[in-house]
């Protein structure tokens, strides 16, 4: 850990989303730069219309692509190094390239390096690629993860009844397990549209026009080389640009791990309350302590560190997904600073993600609690009687049971007390004589099929 890091993901939380560095580092975006660079010269090897740029052998192709696969932090550094020259970060990568094959058989090719590019031509092919890592290696994993443990908690307490809270009141009983598949269906649509997501690219010139490639080859097909290129690296063509790709599908994707973010925060927060009921118990770990003073303290420490790095991780992204898809006419700079906080947010989000799912491997259901507050609450079949009272021709069940139970505490001996004074079908009356708040949970358990356990 760098104890002297100005941010907690270089810092304190280095090791839960140190892996990002592969994707979203300053690192990541100059290796995926050169790959970018080496794939292109390789393409126009292979592109009849681009004459003057002859054949590769497989060595030289080899050669090439082994600047970007073996590029490490030397690799890097030496980049740094031309750029404290150049003050431009994509020239910088087009002459460390040129540096590394001018004493080789392609030294005749240099000039070819970024040939007809402009800087966002790479860039834009370079974020795209490091997102589409970033989540689909690092984050969606993680996310799937999540969703899969609080599944198996769902199926696993699918019958263990509940008294539910609307308003912060008792109201009509639950069962745990329906009250975690309720978030885990929600994460599933979420998924699905993250699982989704087009990862755009654009590769056609200083205003998205092929101006330069017409000029030097103008009877090449550009537009199908530009979509051949940019599907050969695995993202989507965006034929109509200005100088940059227009940043709408990052807005999408950021706004998908949101969307994800939000019912995490709510899932946070209701653990968290479920845990101060006392519903839930959290298992102690050896050594830990709970608070500096009260010894008996076991905090929901986990759920609430998730709550803030998700607050976290939707203020970058929603800003980003604000942000991004403005741009001043052809082109301004401000995506480029802005572009460079995509792993901030994405790295708490990871990070959140890792402190639920150690939340949940210390939790455990308390029945006894569960059962001793639905049996302190048997008010909440007042929505039950009045509903068959009113089928059977009652007149004002709904405000008779307002007055017997509105703002007061009933038990078992008061509700069966009134529920035989009624003059009901004997087949109702004995359903409802039978009912307690335990067992008056219609069909939760059967709701958990939706989440396909």
């Amino acid at each position: 850990m760098a104890i002297k890091a100005i941010s907690p993901l270089d810092g304190r939380y280095r090791d839960q989303a140190g892996e990002l560095g592969d994707f979203v580092s300053e690192w990541a975006l100059i290796k995926y730069r050169v790959h970018v660079e080496v794939e292109w010269l390789i393409a126009m090897s292979q592109i009849d219309w681009i004459k003057d740029v002859r054949s590769f052998t497989e060595q030289e192709i080899q050669f090439l692509r082994k600047l970007a696969a073996d590029f490490d932090e030397a690799a890097s550094m030496e980049v740094k190094e031309i750029e404290a020259t150049t003050k431009h970060d994509v020239k910088a990568v087009e002459y460390y390239i040129k540096r590394h094959i001018k004493d080789t058989s392609l030294a005749d090719v240099a000039e070819f390096v970024h040939f007809c590019c402009t800087s966002e031509d790479i860039n834009n092919l370079a974020y795209g690629l490091m997102l589409q890592g970033a989540i689909g290696q690092i984050w969606l994993p993680l996310a799937e993860k999540l969703v899969s443990a609080v599944a198996d908690f769902a199926d696993q307490t699918r019958n263990v009844p509940m008294l539910a809270h609307t308003h912060g009141q008792p109201a009509s009983p639950t069962t745990v397990g329906k009250e975690l598949a309720v978030f885990v269906r929600r994460w599933q649509r979420q998924l699905d549209q993250v699982r989704n997501l087009e990862y755009l690219g654009k590769f056609n010139g200083a205003v998205g026009n092929f101006n330069a490639h017409v000029s030097a080859y103008p009877d090449a097909p550009w537009e199908d080389i530009a979509k051949s290129f940019v599907e050969s690296l695995g993202l989507t063509y965006n034929p109509l640009t200005t100088q940059i790709e227009s940043h709408d599908y990052l807005a999408e994707a950021f706004m998908a791990i949101s969307r994800f973010n939000s019912i995490a925060i709510d899932f946070d927060r209701d653990i968290w309350s479920y845990i101060s009921f006392g519903y839930f118990k959290q298992h102690t770990v050896a050594g830990e302590v709970g608070s500096s003073t009260m010894p008996h303290k076991v905090n929901p420490i986990n759920f609430e560190n998730s709550e803030a790095n998700l607050g976290m991780s939707n203020a970058v992204l929603e800003h980003l997904a604000l942000k991004l898809p403005i741009s001043r006419m052809q082109r301004d700079l401000t995506d480029s600073s802005a572009l460079r906080n995509i792993g901030v947010g994405i790295a708490h989000s990871v990070i959140s993600i890792q402190a639920a799912l150690r939340g949940l491997k210390q939790l455990s259901v308390n029945e006894d609690v569960l059962a001793r507050d639905l049996d302190q609450n048997w008010e909440v079949l007042g929505e039950a009687i009045q509903t068959v009272m009113r089928k059977n021709g009652h007149d004002n069940p709904y405000e008779k049971l307002k007055d017997l139970t509105r703002g007061t505490k009933v038990d078992a001996e008061v509700m069966r007390t009134f529920i035989e004074s009624l003059d009901l079908p004997s087949d109702d009356k004995a359903r409802l004589l039978k009912m307690t708040p335990a067992s008056y949970t219609g069909i939760a358990s059967k709701l958990l099929r939706h989440i396909g356990k």
